[in-house]
């Protein structure tokens, strides 16, 4: 994949379009019965998130046959190759099962970066370059290219000045883990009491989004997964804000914290 602006602007327009039309099959089945593939206590699969993949994964092998696709619903090609794309076709399933508009179409481009030190680690070892994510509900497309500013429905953005926690909204999350839940409940009693407000959401990429543009100061979770959050770092970003993480036990899972720049420190001390 090359990273000259015109390959990343195709790669851009093909991304967008592709996460509308899944958008599109998301809002005409938002008040619809779903068939459930697979349900457990924290997390639900449906029929849909298969379909929205495919209906992504031929969007994208049309423009970019070479380019192989990781995805929470599957994996086209190698995910270990020199680009990927990364795709949530539905983020935030289970709010989408219960007819709760707030979920959204994530898809990232991303390149090996063999000069890393952390060349070889299927995490590590990638740059993103491209990410979009999609919320069909309320029409906003996030979109952003590495070097450019982030924008939302093609208007740039950035993240809040807020440096106080005792003024800060905070979104968490508890992933779909017993393990997480022990780790997340002890930071959500601490954070309670510190922050202005505590938000759970039940969209990784949208909470990202939202703090991206200064609706939300910051956002952390441990136990998410790649595809929740590529497109949303990018975002971060290039919104002037900061998208740390690190891998944790499980495949493709991260602990992040996503923030303005300000508060990651204050949210992450003990």
């Amino acid at each position: 994949m090359e990273r000259n602006p015109r390959a990343l602007q195709r790669a851009l327009t093909t991304a967008t379009q592709a996460a509308r039309a899944a958008g599109k099959l998301m809002r005409q089945n938002l008040s619809r019965p779903k068939r459930i593939n697979e349900s457990t206590q924290h997390d639900i699969k449906l029929e849909l998130d298969v379909r929205c993949q495919k209906l992504i994964e031929r969007a994208l092998q049309r423009e970019f046959p070479t380019i192989a696709i990781l995805g929470e619903e599957g994996i086209f090609g190698d995910p270990a190759s020199a680009a990927r794309w990364v795709v949530d076709p539905i983020d935030g399933t289970v709010n989408f099962t219960y007819g709760i508009p707030h979920a959204c179409v994530s898809i990232a481009l991303q390149v090996r970066d063999d000069k890393s030190p952390h060349a070889g680690c299927p995490l590590r070892g990638y740059t993103t370059l491209v990410g979009v994510v999609y919320d069909p509900f309320l029409e906003e497309m996030w979109t952003a290219v590495r070097g450019q500013k982030a924008k939302l429905n093609g208007k740039p953005i950035h993240v809040s000045n807020r440096s106080k926690l005792d003024e800060a909204i905070v979104a968490m999350g508890f992933a779909k883990y017993t393990k997480t839940l022990a780790l997340m409940l002890p930071v959500f009693n601490r954070l309670v009491h510190r922050v202005r407000k505590v938000r759970l959401l039940g969209a990784a990429a949208l909470s990202m989004t939202w703090t991206a543009n200064g609706r939300l100061d910051a956002y952390i979770e441990n136990g998410v997964r790649l595809w929740d959050v590529a497109a949303g770092g990018l975002i971060v970003e290039c919104a002037g804000g900061e998208f740390w993480w690190q891998p944790v036990e499980g495949d493709y899972a991260v602990e992040i914290c996503v923030s303005n720049g300000k508060l990651r420190k204050k949210l992450m001390a003990e």
